[in-house]
């Protein structure tokens, strides 16, 4: 048997880029010849197995053929007379189709090197247009991989598998899998913009495609639309390094812009309770986790009046860290002011960088939960009157602290 490093660990390495995780495939042998030699077998659909001490991914060479719908529609073969050569012409794209053998000889029947130089994506073989998450995964790469282009006849062929309907075969639990590792990468709105581009986005998040040509209000950044507003703020929260939620909520948080009648444009008045539904329904339907729907719901729903917190009354104040439940989830408040901090840097200006309102509202909060609870309730003789008592010394916490703010 012969064990060939493949697929990314060798384009990155090529690149210059740390390799973190290496995968393996194996030439010439049998699932029995691997398990005698003490391999793991971890494989369902295919023969994958894991290296006695090392635990990394050893598969066997295969080949697919397409039998039905989807990126589950496959019939996969593996032998020992499959060749390296095989298994690396049924892979996505070129750069991803190098192998090294353990003299550090490069195959590269697909040309990968030559696109790797000139930083292009490029389909290996008609195949592609087998697999409808290859879109995605395609659309994912160029969120990292920042200066390479899709091959224009790559964009051609993923436009012609959107129209052919493959896309509707996607599960949603794979296209989460997707947009959470694409929004997590250096530059979120090129994932974004190749979905787009290609029509997947239509397909995918029909919500968030409507968004794009609905102007955003005059005194926002009216030179952009509130597309092309959503895209800026997923990169200022990508720019921040924050966490998958914050990155959901900023992509969602607008969704409601796009209901908007035409007769209101460019203003959005009250277009958050509209948003925050989108969000949850968009959320739900990818089947998003729980801490991402509910900031996402949350941020669309709050953002608006969390950017007016110089001009709010504390009793005002109060009342939004309690829906929120800023006490019992103080984190879960922070990331939400951070996905508002996010959606200012996305609309322009020259102070985009600084959110006034993100010191108020931790100032706030800060005095609401230095309320003495415990006191307040030995204090009420009769328990009805322990929500008002502690709503009311919360709004004073606050009105102290905003006199005398050290």
């Amino acid at each position: 048997m012969q064990a060939y490093v493949v697929g990314g660990a060798v384009r990155d390495a090529l690149l210059g880029l740390p390799v973190k995780d290496r995968d393996w495939v194996v030439v010439g042998s049998t699932p029995e010849e691997m398990i005698a030699r003490g391999f793991r077998p971890v494989g369902r659909d295919f023969p994958v197995f894991l290296h006695p001490r090392t635990n990394e991914e050893y598969a066997l060479a295969r080949t697919e053929r397409k039998s039905g719908h989807g990126y589950t529609g496959f019939v996969c073969h593996a032998s020992p007379e499959v060749t390296l050569e095989d298994d690396l012409l049924r892979r996505d794209l070129t750069i991803n189709a190098i192998a090294r053998a353990e003299d550090g000889t490069l195959i590269d029947p697909c040309g990968g090197q030559r696109d790797l130089a000139a930083r292009v994506f490029r389909h290996v073989s008609p195949a592609f247009a087998e697999d409808p998450l290859r879109i995605l995964r395609v659309a994912r790469f160029a969120a990292r991989f920042t200066a390479f282009d899709v091959a224009p006849e790559t964009m051609a062929l993923m436009r012609h598998m959107v129209d052919a309907g493959e896309v509707d075969h996607l599960v949603p639990e794979r296209v989460w899998q997707e947009f959470a590792r694409g929004l997590m990468e250096e530059r979120p709105s090129r994932m974004i913009r190749v979905l787009r581009d290609c029509g997947a986005l239509a397909a995918i998040l029909p919500e968030l495609d409507r968004l794009f040509g609905v102007p955003q209000p005059e005194k926002h950044h009216p030179e952009i639309d509130s597309g092309e507003h959503v895209l800026l703020v997923v990169d200022a929260a990508a720019r921040g390094e924050q966490p998958l939620p914050v990155r959901w909520a900023c992509l969602l948080h607008d969704l409601g812009k796009a209901d908007t009648p035409a007769h209101v444009l460019p203003h959005h008045y009250g277009h958050e309770a509209a948003s925050a539904r989108r969000a949850r329904e968009v959320s739900t339907r990818l089947k998003a986790p729980a801490e991402c729907r509910e900031l996402a719901e949350m941020v669309a729903r709050e953002h608006g009046i969390l950017a007016l917190a110089e001009a709010l009354r504390p009793e005002t104040m109060v009342k939004l860290i309690e829906r929120c439940d800023g006490l019992r989830r103080p984190e879960r408040f922070e990331l939400m002011l951070q996905a508002a901090a996010c959606d200012h840097a996305g609309r322009g200006g020259e102070d985009r960088g600084i959110w006034r309102p993100l010191s108020h509202w931790r100032t706030a909060l800060s005095a609401v939960r230095n309320v003495d609870a415990a006191t307040i309730v030995a204090s009420c003789p009769d328990k009805k009157d322990i929500p008002h008592a502690l709503h009311a010394a919360r709004v004073a916490a606050v009105k102290a602290r905003n006199k005398d703010p050290q």
